[in-house]
């Protein structure tokens, strides 16, 4: 479902359209910059090294903690029962909160030859516990392909929420993302810009010119229209603010077709089961 204000999940929680993620983000001032531009949704994992960094920069910031929307993840090498609820500790302290509005699994398997079935199924039942212990507002995965979410589904008591993929023009893992538009799961784009390799597409430069947007808007608004929420990063102001300007122009339906069936571009080539 859909607000003036953002995207709202089965459980009412309600996720501004746009987030801003932190993978490799080292500096307080970027975050401070990415505040300052309006961004309120920060994305960060256990794996980035960086929720402590992030936790200063929310100290220093001034913006009050029921504005924020923060989302922190486990690792594929912390999985099961015990691991995540700790994880999901050294998240909350390291950024110096009492809750996190958003956790999720990073992965769902720690190696490609690994036992993933029942390691998933105790992450999940941490996950549950934390959700119901109102120690997070919403639970989710990430990187899960349908066999993947099919599991939990099976028997879980809190379903996912969210799942967050890589996602952009020319790789948009079309089969996941109709699955859990399905089911009623909410889909994040990372990578929405292909690691910047998308942004030098003929079709990405053409639609730019011809809507009068950056190649990185067109992107993003791509994932808009797609109802995903993408999740971009720059460390430019100025770009983070233009990654925000997304809601004066509409893509055609029809280029919309063509950014998602154009050659495969940007992928990251990390697969959730050879990964």
């Amino acid at each position: 479902m859909i607000s003036k204000n953002g995207f709202i999940l089965e459980n009412g929680v309600e996720l501004p359209f746009v987030g801003y993620g932190t993978y490799k983000v080292t500096e307080e001032k970027i975050i401070l910059d990415a505040l300052d531009a309006g961004y309120r949704h920060l994305d960060t994992a256990r794996m980035y090294k960086n929720e402590k960094m992030i936790g200063n920069a929310l100290k220093e910031c001034g913006i009050h903690r029921s504005e924020l929307f923060l989302t922190s993840k486990v690792w594929k090498g912390d999985l099961g029962y015990d691991n995540t609820l700790r994880s999901f500790e050294a998240s909350i302290n390291d950024l110096g909160v009492q809750y996190l509005d958003m956790f999720l699994i990073h992965w769902p398997q720690s190696t490609p030859d690994a036992d993933w079935k029942p390691v998933l199924k105790e992450t999940w039942k941490a996950m549950e516990r934390l959700y119901e212990d109102c120690a997070v507002r919403a639970i989710g995965v990430s990187n899960h392909l349908p066999h993947h979410l099919l599991h939990i589904l099976r028997d879980c008591n809190v379903r996912p929420m969210v799942n967050q993929l890589e996602f952009h023009p020319g790789y948009t893992q079309a089969a996941t993302t109709s699955f859990c538009v399905n089911q009623g799961i909410q889909v994040e784009a990372w990578s929405p810009l292909g690691r910047t390799r998308v942004l030098e597409d003929p079709l990405v430069l053409e639609l730019a010119e011809k809507y009068g947007k950056t190649p990185a808007q067109i992107c993003l608004r791509f994932c808009l229209q797609n109802n995903i929420l993408p999740l971009p990063k720059s460390s430019s102001p100025e770009r983070m603010k233009q990654n925000l300007e997304l809601f004066d122009f509409d893509i055609e339906l029809e280029d919309i077709f063509r950014l998602m069936t154009m050659p495969e571009t940007g992928w990251s080539g990390q697969h959730p089961e050879h990964f």
